[in-house]
């Protein structure tokens, strides 16, 4: 698509959204707050105010509709759960994450995708609905099939250039014949050690930054040019990371010198934003050289700073799970999901298999928005981010 009219495009998506957006609608929190002039705080009974306090806690439907356009949630098993689709339904989800926990087989996985499309289908939001999964290759594959390699064994193929878009291809093609279009991967981070945790699990090209900038590249478009969009992870890089330091489990911070991240790290990114990645994910580790007091994902000097303005990203990005260890600190759900989106993270995924996990975040960014924490012309310019990103991925 032209430079041009996909900016238009872009321009209309933020203008309508703006207009959906606008002021707080009537019966919001601030409106339901305000008490009949004929009655005194003093001429209240105790059950006045406790019902009215908790009228006054819950955000409007059309916030709660809105904030749900930026969560991916999940489910447990192999049959998506009626609230999984009936909020689906109402528009009020972006996008459904799956695992090998929800694929018995390929029939199987077919009425489930079916099912969650046919939701979306009778929403009123008329994008596609963003179905996604980790189909990195090697060991991390949560769907039978390609690719086969690894980021590893790729990086060490007689043709790593060739391997890296064949896997990308193959990627493409096991998703789209599951009627998937957003896939995971592929991971940047640049390792630092053998066996490290990254490298254990081969999930890098290798310890050359430009390399695995360049075969990271050939793997997004090749797979993106058969329209299943690639997600570059995860930012500003886990390649430092000992064995035991993952993020899943419990906190972690890695203390790497600023030019050190900046030129390893961070490096890969910039050939994967050239080649037009469509999403980022973020990590969840601490990065003391950016910011000592928030993992990146919830650091808006890191998805601010450094990716949107250092870098130039101008795609959707995404958190990591919203349940892992490494956020035990910053709160329940709704406080991480907020100071992610506080952060500048667009997409979040509640990755937990459990749909109260959705709910909560969502609750949460609603009524922030309602209260006016959540910038509403920020809001806007996320939900356009994303809208576009479903749209250019067809039915």
């Amino acid at each position: 698509m032209p430079p041009l009219r996909r900016a238009a495009q872009f321009g209309a998506v933020l203008t309508v959204l703006a207009a959906v957006l606008g002021p707080v609608p009537a019966g919001t929190a601030h409106a339901r707050r305000s008490a009949p002039a004929d009655r005194t705080a003093a001429a209240r009974t105790a059950a006045d105010r406790t019902a009215e306090e908790r009228t006054a806690a819950m955000p409007s439907p059309e916030s709660r509709r809105l904030a749900g356009r930026r969560i991916v949630l999940s489910y447990a098993g192999p049959t998506p759960p009626p609230e999984v689709l009936r909020t689906i339904r109402e528009g009020r989800a972006a996008g459904v994450i799956l695992f090998g926990e929800n694929v018995t087989g390929p029939a199987q996985l077919a009425q489930a995708v079916g099912a969650l499309r046919q939701a979306a289908a009778e929403s009123p939001v008329p994008e596609p609905l963003l179905l996604m999964t980790d189909q990195e290759g090697g060991k991390v594959r949560r769907l039978p099939g390609a690719p086969e390699l690894s980021a590893r064994r790729t990086g060490a193929a007689p043709d790593p250039l060739g391997a890296a878009a064949r896997s990308g291809t193959g990627a493409a093609g096991t998703l789209r014949a599951a009627g998937l279009n957003v896939n995971l991967a592929p991971v940047l981070d640049v390792y630092d050690s053998p066996d490290d945790f990254i490298d254990h699990a081969e999930r890098s090209y290798g310890q050359d930054p430009s390399r695995v900038g360049e075969l990271g590249s050939a793997f997004l478009a090749a797979q993106q040019g058969l329209g299943v969009a690639a997600t570059a992870k995860h930012f500003p890089g886990l390649g430092s990371a000992a064995r035991e330091e993952n993020t899943d489990e419990r906190p972690v911070v890695l203390p790497v010198p600023l030019d050190r991240l900046r030129d390893r790290g961070e490096e890969p990114y910039r050939a994967a934003i050239a080649a037009g990645v469509r999403l980022v994910m973020t990590s969840w580790a601490v990065y003391p050289a950016l910011d000592p007091d928030r993992p990146a994902g919830l650091s808006p000097t890191v998805v601010q700073g450094e990716l949107r303005e250092r870098l130039g990203f101008r795609g959707v990005t995404v958190t990591d799970a919203l349940e892992a260890g490494a956020l035990t600190p910053y709160g329940d759900t709704g406080a991480r999901a907020l100071a992610a989106a506080e952060a500048g993270m667009d997409l979040l995924l509640c990755s937990a298999r459990d749909p109260q996990q959705a709910e909560a975040a969502t609750t949460a960014l609603a009524t922030a928005l309602d209260s006016g924490r959540l910038d509403r012309t920020a809001f806007a310019a996320v939900l356009a981010r994303i809208t576009a990103l479903r749209a250019s991925l067809g039915s």
